[in-house]
């Protein structure tokens, strides 16, 4: 459930990398400003100081040798830094956070990848996140092969300017099937929290049926601009 103290909402946007997350999300929080609403955006790992120094050790391609274990761990210690520090505190004075990623890739990438589990993510998320829920989980369903060939593409770009965020692309298909099955296990576990999207479509298809749901399930009673 929501965190008790939430008059704002916590929406998320799940996914593989290379579908089109961030393009959608920034088109929910450009609309959802257009009606009014007060929007943070944030991404997972990061979204804080310490947060954003924990995901350069999780994303960056010359981090070898980490353990499964110690990168579930860095992804919650992320995540609790920035409950703590952002997520809370704007919730509470009733801003939307609109959030890229959150516990769901923890289970899909750690838990279904790295084979670790869901029990030991659902537990460390219960531990260390005070209770905190989304109100709503787009999750963008995509084609293992096509996105992260998408991503690579994206990542060896942006290392060209010195930023490096390439280390999970260079996983098997083996690895990213694991992950995508894993989405889609939690879209069918909790249909009452996750939408799930195809992200197949083109951009300007996905982004009217997001904002269609989001003003569904959260904007009951609402005007909205036009």
């Amino acid at each position: 459930m929501p965190h008790e103290s939430q008059p704002g909402k916590f929406i998320t946007i799940e996914g593989l990398d290379g579908c089109g997350k961030s393009t959608q999300l920034n088109r929910l929080a450009e609309t959802l400003r257009a009606d009014g609403i007060d929007v943070v955006v944030t991404r997972e790992p990061g979204g804080t100081p310490v947060g954003e120094k924990i995901r350069a050790v999780l994303l960056d391609s010359a981090t070898s040798g980490l353990s499964p274990w110690a990168e579930l761990a860095l992804m919650f210690a992320s995540r609790a830094q920035q409950i703590e520090e952002l997520i809370l505190p704007a919730l509470a004075a009733g801003k939307w956070v609109l959030c890229d990623r959150f516990t769901d890739s923890s289970e899909a990438y750690q838990g279904g990848g790295r084979q670790l589990g869901s029990a030991v993510v659902l537990e460390m998320h219960r531990l260390l996140c005070r209770g905190l829920q989304p109100d709503l989980t787009i999750l963008m369903d995509s084609e293992p092969a096509a996105s992260v060939a998408r991503a690579r593409r994206r990542n060896r770009a942006q290392a060209v300017s010195g930023q490096d965020e390439n280390r999970f692309e260079q996983e098997s298909r083996a690895f990213f099937d694991r992950v995508h099955r894993s989405f889609l296990e939690i879209a069918r576990r909790e249909p009452q929290r996750v939408f799930l999207v195809d992200a197949r479509q083109d951009a300007d298809v996905v982004t009217p049926q997001i904002v269609s749901e989001v003003r569904r399930r959260l904007c009951a009673g609402k005007a909205f601009s036009s």
